[in-house]
C-alpha cells in the first residue's frame, strides 16, 4: 500500500518538520519525549509560537483563526507533532471544545469563547465521568435545575484531566429525569473561579498529577451557557468523542516511542531474540494502525462521517502505546543497572533524565484503555455497529 499522501500534503509535512526544527525549543521537546511535564506558562509560550499560523487550533476553520485544514492535514499535524515531541496540553480547549462551539454554539458563544481559547486565556477541562458514571455516561447524576435565567448545578465529576490548571469546565448535566436517560442530558459551560467549585487532585499510579475530582455545589450558571438545546447533549457528545477517539490513535507519539525502543535495543551489546520479536510485533501493529487511520481519514475527506472504525483506532492506539512503554521500561531497567563496586564510596548512580521517567510513563499509560470510553465499551461498539453481531 502506498503511504504517500500526495504532493501537497507531503509538502505540508516538510513544512511542519522545518518549523519544528527551527521553532520548537529543544528543552520542551526533550522533556515531552521523555515523559516530563512542562509548566502552564511554557505551554502558553509554545501556543504563542503556533498562533501566528493558526496551528495551535488545527481543527478550526480559517474564519475562526484556524488553518482550515481537511482531515488528512489535521492528522498529519498530530503525527508530526508527536514525532517531534511538541507539547499539546491544552487540547481539551482547542481540539475538543473549540470544534463543539463552532458546530453547535450560538453566535454569542462563538464571539465570546473562541478568541479566549485561541489566545490561551481560557483553559477548559472536560466534566464527563462521575463516580457512578464512567464509560456509561447515560448514568450521570450531576443536576442542573432551572431557576429563572440560571441553572443551579450540583454534583461531582471524576478523573477530570488538568482541572487543576483550568479556569473553565464544560459539563454534561442532567436537566430532566423524564424519558430515556440520554434525552435528559444537557451540555453546560461553567466558570470554575467561583464559590462552590472545589478541585481535589488525584495522583495516578505513576505518581503524576493529571486527573482530579471536581465538586460543584449549588453553583449558579447562566442559561446562556447552555450549548445547543436543553436535553440535546447526546449528539454533541458523540461529535466530541469522535474527535477524541480519532486522536486516540496517538500515531506520532507512538512512532516516537517506537524510535526510542529501536534505538535502545540496537545500542545494546547483546540483543536477545525474544526482545527482537516483541519489538518487531509492536512495530508491525503500529504500521497497520497507521494504514487503518489513513483509510478512515480518506473516507472522512470524501464526506463520510467517522463511524465505528474510530473505536478500532482508539483501542489499538492505546494498546500499542502500553506495549511500547512496557518495552521502554524493560530496556531502561537493564541500562540503569549499576554494580555498586563501580562507584566511589558514598556516591549514588546518576540516572539519565529519560530513564527516570520510563517507569512513570509505563504506569501512567495504563489509563489509555480506560478514558474516552474503555476498551470494553469500544469493543461492544465494534461488535454491534461494525461486525453486526
Amino acid at each position: 500500500m502506498d503511504m504517500s499522501l500526495g504532493g501537497t500534503v507531503e509538502a505540508l509535512r516538510s513544512e511542519f518538520r522545518a518549523f519544528f526544527a527551527e521553532s520548537l525549543p529543544v528543552d520542551y521537546a526533550a522533556r515531552t519525549l521523555a515523559g516530563g511535564k512542562l509548566t502552564k506558562q511554557e505551554h502558553n509560550h509554545w501556543h504563542s509560537l503556533l498562533r501566528e499560523r493558526g496551528w495551535n487550533v488545527p481543527l478550526w476553520p480559517k474564519e475562526y483563526g484556524g488553518p482550515g485544514w481537511g482531515p488528512m492535514e489535521r492528522f498529519l499535524w498530530e503525527e508530526e507533532s508527536g514525532i517531534a515531541g511538541a507539547p499539546r496540553l491544552n487540547h481539551v480547549s482547542q481540539d475538543l471544545l473549540g470544534p463543539v462551539i463552532i458546530e453547535f454554539g450560538s453566535e454569542a458563544q462563538k464571539r465570546e469563547l473562541l478568541p479566549r481559547i485561541l489566545s490561551s486565556e481560557d483553559w477548559w477541562c472536560q466534566g464527563f465521568s462521575e463516580p457512578q458514571a464512567g464509560s456509561d455516561l447515560a448514568n450521570l447524576q450531576m443536576r442542573a435545575v432551572r431557576e429563572g435565567d440560571d441553572y443551579i448545578v450540583t454534583g461531582t465529576k471524576l478523573w477530570t484531566s488538568y482541572a487543576h490548571l483550568a479556569n473553565k469546565i464544560f459539563c454534561l448535566v442532567r436537566t430532566s429525569a423524564d424519558g430515556p436517560k440520554q434525552a435528559g442530558i444537557s451540555f453546560l459551560l461553567i466558570d470554575m473561579e467561583q464559590p462552590g467549585v472545589t478541585v481535589s487532585p488525584i495522583y495516578t499510579l505513576g505518581g503524576m498529577l493529571t486527573v482530579n475530582e471536581v465538586q460543584i455545589e449549588e453553583v449558579r450558571v447562566p442559561v446562556g451557557n447552555l450549548v445547543g438545546e436543553e436535553g440535546g447533549a447526546w449528539d454533541i457528545t458523540r461529535f466530541l468523542l469522535g474527535n477524541e477517539r480519532l486522536m486516540g490513535a496517538w500515531i506520532g507519539v507512538n512512532m516516537a516511542f517506537a524510535r526510542q525502543v529501536r534505538e535502545r535495543f540496537e545500542a545494546r551489546p547483546v540483543r536477545d531474540a525474544v526482545m527482537a520479536r516483541r519489538i518487531a510485533e509492536v512495530e508491525t501493529d503500529l504500521l497497520a494502525l497507521r494504514y487503518t487511520t489513513y483509510r478512515v481519514l480518506a473516507d472522512e475527506a470524501s464526506g463520510k462521517a467517522p463511524g465505528p472504525e474510530v473505536s478500532v483506532i482508539k483501542v489499538r492506539g492505546g494498546e500499542i502505546m502500553q506495549a511500547l512503554t512496557e518495552l521502554l521500561l524493560e530496556l531502561g531497567e537493564i541500562e540503569s543497572l549499576v554494580h555498586p563496586g563501580t562507584l566511589p564510596e558514598g556516591e549514588l548512580p546518576i540516572v539519565p533524565f529519560e530513564l527516570q521517567h520510563m517507569a512513570q510513563q509505563y504506569f501512567d499509560r495504563r489509563k489509555l484503555t480506560i478514558y474516552g470510553g474503555s476498551s470494553e465499551v469500544q469493543r461492544n461498539i465494534i461488535a454491534r455497529r461494525l461486525l453486526k453481531v
